[in-house]
Formats: C-alpha cells, sequence, structure tokens
C-alpha cells in the first residue's frame, strides 16, 4: 500500500481537526493558499445549502468545530477540500460553503456576518453576485468571503438588502442594486422590475 493509500484509510474528521487545532495560529482562516499536501481522499462530509455541515451523515452539533473546519476549507476548480499542511481531503457542498446570515450598514459600507462567525465587507475583493435560476427565475444572492469561497445569502437578509436597494448604471443599462464600498452592485435591470 503506498503512502498516499495509507493517509487515505486515517484520514477522518479527529484527525483533520488535530492538524487544524495545530496549524490554526489565531483567529480567522489558516493560510491554506500556502499548503501543497498530499490528496488524502474524500471524507464522508458535506455542507448543506442551510450551511449545516454534516459527518458521515449525521450534523456536526459543535459549533467550535464547525468554525475550526470552516478556517481550513479551499475550492480548487469545482471541488471543495479540507487542507492541513500535511494532508487535503475531499468534501461535499451542496451550495456555497458559508451562509451570510445577517449585516449591517453604516457609512455606505454593507458588512455581512456569517453562519460561522466570518464578517465581510462587500466592495471590489468581496463582491455581491445574484444569480437567477432558470426554470423558477428564483434568486440566489451570493457575497465573495475569501477566494473562490462565497456565502449564499440567506432569504431574510436577502429581503433587507432589497430594501437597501437603489437605481444604478451599468454599462449603459440602469439597474436595481445596492452600493457598498463605493461599488454598485446590480441585482436586476430596471425595466424588469
Amino acid at each position: 500500500m503506498s503512502d498516499s493509500d495509507q493517509k487515505s484509510v486515517s484520514a477522518n474528521a479527529d484527525t483533520i481537526a488535530s492538524a487544524a487545532t495545530k496549524a490554526a495560529k489565531g483567529q480567522g482562516p489558516a493560510p491554506v493558499h500556502l499548503w501543497n499536501p498530499p490528496f488524502c481522499g474524500d471524507l464522508d462530509m458535506r455542507i448543506a445549502r442551510d450551511g449545516t455541515w454534516f459527518y458521515l451523515g449525521t450534523p456536526i452539533g459543535r459549533k467550535r468545530l464547525v468554525k475550526l473546519f470552516s478556517t481550513i476549507i479551499r475550492k480548487d476548480g469545482d471541488e471543495y477540500f479540507l487542507v492541513t499542511p500535511v494532508e487535503k481531503v475531499g468534501i461535499k457542498v451542496d451550495d456555497a460553503p458559508f451562509v451570510a446570515v445577517d449585516f449591517d450598514v453604516a457609512d455606505k459600507v454593507i458588512t455581512f456576518t456569517t453562519n460561522v462567525g466570518d464578517t465581510v465587507q462587500a466592495g471590489p475583493d468581496n463582491p455581491i453576485r445574484i444569480v437567477l435560476d432558470p426554470d423558477h427565475g428564483e434568486p440566489s444572492p451570493y457575497v465573495l468571503v475569501r477566494t473562490n469561497l462565497e456565502a449564499l445569502i440567506d432569504r431574510k437578509s436577502f429581503y433587507r438588502l432589497v430594501d437597501q436597494g437603489e437605481p444604478g448604471m451599468v454599462d449603459g443599462v440602469e439597474w436595481f442594486g445596492v452600493w457598498s464600498s463605493g461599488v454598485f452592485f446590480p441585482f436586476i435591470p430596471l425595466a424588469e422590475l
């Protein structure tokens, strides 16, 4: 059995949590973009659309453990991984790895709070985007939290965000959207309202 096969067998939530704890050097996400450990296989871990984390089909009830895992998540292409300095395991994400559950507005800056306690100011480095369901026309709003990792903006927050909306121009077309950090984020063409 090769080293990578052995690591695949031994990688589990406990070993990942232990390695993540050792790698944590304070608050906030770990520098996973700097780590290139070997791939150790897929872990039976899933993040549901509502932000619930599951391990072996059971919700992870320990919020501190979910927060710890959230600091070592990375997206490469279309796939999500938990990454430590010594191992990288694949996980499933139904929609986005985070959910923006609230926001505040101060001095024309929208600051979102995620389900794992991260805060992010919408702006040029953390854009808001809207995806419309082609079948039902339902909007799915997102805000970029960190490199390649978005938060789905929950429904109540999105409705509050719409209340903050106003017209703005994008490429000569008038849109309805919001401003944050000097950037206009379009939601829908004003003519379609």
